[in-house]
């Protein structure tokens, strides 16, 4: 039989997200960062204005509104306004290139992209951006003629109506790297959206009293949840610039969370700094860890430090938190728990029969917080969904108390720092350099990044051979940091029986650390 987490009653309404903290006190602090703070009455204001001025300037329900801005409260309030007028929230990962800008907007097909003014110079290297039939938005400076994101939540918006549409309908398109090429853009409904808030808010056992701090980003589907499913019991939210230990650990001691959520490298650097102390996490009852596998160096440092282990989960972008250690525990050290509330996990085979206990397989989800699918790519959609369960494509084997272990992503995706890169992206950047004739990516096992990328490269007959520094610089004025970290040269690249690529020969190359050609940059 799968494994069930807890019945979860009915999803949240994501259109009205700070009711819980208004109806509790308006005056109470809703979401803190280093420079500002607001309330809950300020952040409804503030949202309300902003979803009515971006109906003001001609988008209407079910528009797509992307988004290229870094973490700060600006970006909370720009989603709640998305949610309150119908608009599809798109956001972009702050780090990418203009290439991958174009292939957000392109796919999304964004009627409005509101950015950081910083990121003038790389919007101004994109094909699509001028393009846009409602043009740009700038957050802290003006870009072009467009007005500024600051002029949007403090202008009264007039008589501007709100026309929500049905719950079914797209509320959200994250782009995260499949395993065989650029980024899809994986689609929630404010219906699917609601039942990822109740599961978390089930799973974390978040209530009103509580304050998070997500340590990630919230243009990712991590610190982007945490968030919502805070505001959604009126629970404080601690925003956090960056992730690094000069930005944490004054928020931790300046605003004492209870949960604190992180990736294990960041985590890893945080413990490991020469002024974090016992103190500086006394706050917390909760700290989670994702992206990544917590190694056990990392779990035996934090709780050494902290005093209790780090909760490891698991989750997708295409269905949220699907599974973690109950936070009263008993946690088991490298498992990542038990399906969440509203959630169902059967291990499978590659027959689709189901596994018994101890034994390896695929890891299918059924939950009702299931994305609605790849925007405009049924044929990608169709080959994860069956019969109302998600194929994940990672493996795991569940042990006798029904804790899950994961072995590891049956996809090709390489996870660094948190973020998915897709080997075959990599390789399509690194394949337009006149010198290279074959290369194949691979992720490289790393204790502080999870995973590093590695490239294996042939040159052509008679080419100058770049050095492998050369081809660094190259990927990373492509793809940014999805960039090799290291690139070995190979006389012969190792081929399957059908011509592909044989990337398993590449990961045994690169397990057995062996460098045939050369050493990494």
């Amino acid at each position: 039989m799968p494994l069930e987490g807890r019945h979860v009653s009915a999803p949240v309404d994501i259109r009205d997200l700070p009711r819980a903290g208004l109806d509790r006190d308006l005056d109470a602090i809703a979401i803190v960062s280093a420079e500002e703070q607001l309330t809950w009455q300020e952040l409804e204001e503030r949202s309300d204005r902003l979803a009515r001025n971006y109906v003001g300037l001609g988008l209407r329900a079910g528009a797509r509104v992307a988004s290229l801005m870094p973490n700060r409260i600006a970006l909370a309030v720009h989603y709640l306004a998305c949610f309150r007028a119908g608009l599809v929230a798109t956001p972009l990962n702050y780090r990418y290139s203009p290439r991958e800008i174009d292939h957000a907007v392109g796919v999304s097909n964004a009627s409005l992209l509101v950015s950081h003014a910083e990121r003038a110079g790389d919007l101004a290297a994109t094909e699509l951006v001028d393009a846009l039939p409602l043009g740009l938005v700038g957050v802290e400076g003006q870009l072009g003629d467009g007005p500024t994101f600051e002029d949007l939540v403090a202008t009264d918006p007039g008589a501007n109506e709100l026309a929500p549409p049905p719950l079914s309908d797209p509320a959200v398109i994250f782009f995260t790297s499949g395993s065989t090429g650029p980024a899809k853009g994986v689609t929630h409904s404010a219906e699917t959206l609601g039942w990822m808030c109740a599961s978390a808010v089930d799973a974390l056992e978040l209530t009103q009293h509580d304050a998070f701090l997500p340590g990630s980003s919230m243009s990712h589907l991590g610190g982007f949840l945490w968030t919502l499913a805070s505001f959604s019991v009126g629970a404080r939210v601690i925003v956090a610039k960056t992730f690094d230990a000069g930005e944490i650990l004054p928020l931790l001691r300046a605003h004492r969370p209870t949960i604190l959520a992180m990736i294990p490298a960041a985590l890893t650097a945080l413990i490991r700094d020469h002024d974090a102390t016992a103190d500086d996490f006394s706050s917390l009852r909760l700290c989670r860890a994702g992206a990544d596998k917590v190694s056990l160096q990392l779990e035996r440092e934090f709780e050494h430090l902290v005093g209790f282990p780090i909760d490891e989960g698991y989750g997708m972008t295409e269905v949220g938190l699907a599974t973690l250690n109950p936070p009263q525990g008993p946690i088991k050290v490298g498992s990542i728990g038990r399906p969440v509330g509203g959630f169902g996990i059967c291990i499978r085979d590659d027959e689709y029969a189901e596994c018994g206990s101890g034994t390896v397989g695929r890891v299918w989800i059924r939950t009702r917080s299931q994305t609605i699918g790849y925007w405009d790519d049924p044929v990608a959609t169709a080959e994860i969904l069956r019969d109302g369960w998600l194929d994940s494509g990672d493996l795991a084997r569940a042990d006798d108390d029904g804790y899950l272990w994961f072995f590891g992503r049956k996809k090709q995706i390489i996870v660094h720092d948190g973020s998915n890169i897709s080997p075959a992206e990599v390789e399509d950047a690194l394949a337009e350099h006149p010198a290279v004739a074959l290369v194949g990516v691979v992720g490289i096992h790393d204790e502080v990044h999870g995973e590093n990328v590695r490239a294996y490269v042939t040159i052509k007959d008679g080419a100058a051979c770049p050095t492998a520094h050369d081809l660094i610089v190259y990927a990373r004025e492509r793809v940014g940091y999805k960039a090799p970290e290291e690139v070995v040269f190979l006389d012969e690249m190792p081929l399957n029986p059908t011509g592909k690529i044989d990337r398993v020969e590449l990961k045994n190359l690169a397990e057995d650390h062996l460098h045939p050609h050369g050493l990494p940059a």
